[in-house]
């Protein structure tokens, strides 16, 4: 019978259950009622005479056949969404979604301003924006869940297409009253003596601090981390606690550096590229396509923060 069909819709919800772990949340997210959702999940489950979650006390936890069946779904899902732009991409640029998937010190910082500006030049185009890492950005791009990626880490995968739509530098930032804050030149080897805070591995800001070590010859996990947290600002409020030290953005820091609340260690590190990731083999929209446009044609900002050679 048609009503005993899986649907695109009973897909949708699972999914969202899945990142949540949580029926009530799911509904709010999705602006549906608890017991939409909870059928929902009923009727896939009772359809396959599976169980796709186990009952934890009053919550609910994703089980070995849930993780399973999360791949395969996110791919659907991928897939639909594939086919929806296509048809939108028939209208021209006057309608359609386009999706968007972007490092934390990309959204945060870099990418709003060309948000707006593509906005303003197509009103009729739904942005729909995520962030994460950049080994997450990297995977949303493989998998479907957007058409356009944005990271600045290193990114090396034969199904993705790169090229440079930008950049930033990365400044070893301390508190003004840090010793190294004082110096006129810092070596390298004055670093691994420090405390550190770091994001975490996956992140083009970790990455590229490792890189730069590499390149004069020492070995990033000889660094004495004493942190490992989760966003730029995080970092950024552990460093002017006086945690330690840290590498981040100077489009991160630039507020703080102003304020006087963190000083730059005179240590230089490379520019790094912003990348823009397509995958090679699906289908390219002429959203996207003016996205890529817009965002290879944008001024860039002059820096302002102190770097040293």
């Amino acid at each position: 019978m048609e009503n005993d069909r899986v649907t695109l819709e009973q897909i949708r919800i699972f999914v969202a259950i899945a990142e949540r772990q949580h029926v009530t949340a799911t509904a709010r997210a999705l602006n549906l009622t608890q017991s939409a959702v909870s059928n929902a999940l009923a009727a896939l489950e009772e359809r396959h005479a599976v169980r796709l979650f186990d009952r934890v006390g009053r919550g609910i936890v994703l089980n070995g056949i849930g993780r399973t069946f999360l791949v395969e779904a996110r791919a659907v899902l991928a897939r639909a969404a594939l086919a929806e732009a296509a048809l939108a991409d028939l209208s021209g640029l006057r309608r359609g979604t386009l999706r968007v998937f972007a490092s934390q010190t990309i959204v945060g910082y870099w990418l709003p301003r060309r948000l707006v500006r593509f906005h303003q030049s197509y009103p009729g185009i739904e942005l729909s924006v995520e962030a994460g890492n950049t080994r997450e950005v990297a995977n949303a791009v493989l998998d479907g869940r957007c058409e356009l990626g944005l990271a600045e880490g290193e990114v090396e995968n034969a199904g993705l297409e790169r090229r440079p739509v930008g950049e930033d530098r990365l400044l070893v930032l301390a508190r003004p009253s840090h010793p190294l804050a004082r110096r006129d030149a810092v070596r390298s080897e004055a670093l691994l003596e420090e405390a550190w805070i770091m994001r975490e591995a996956g992140s083009g800001t970790r990455s590229t601090l490792e890189s730069a070590l590499r390149a004069a010859g020492h070995d990033p996990s000889a660094l004495r981390v004493r942190m490992v947290l989760p966003s730029n600002e995080a970092v950024l409020g552990a460093v002017q606690a006086g945690g330690g030290v840290a590498a981040l953005s100077e489009q991160v820091a630039r507020s703080a550096l102003a304020a006087g609340h963190v000083a730059a260690i005179r240590f230089a590190l490379p520019a790094r590229p912003f990348h823009l990731l397509r995958h090679r083999e699906h289908y390219r929209t002429r959203a996207a396509n003016a996205f890529a446009a817009l965002l290879e044609s944008f001024p860039e900002e002059e820096a302002v923060a102190p770097v040293s050679p």
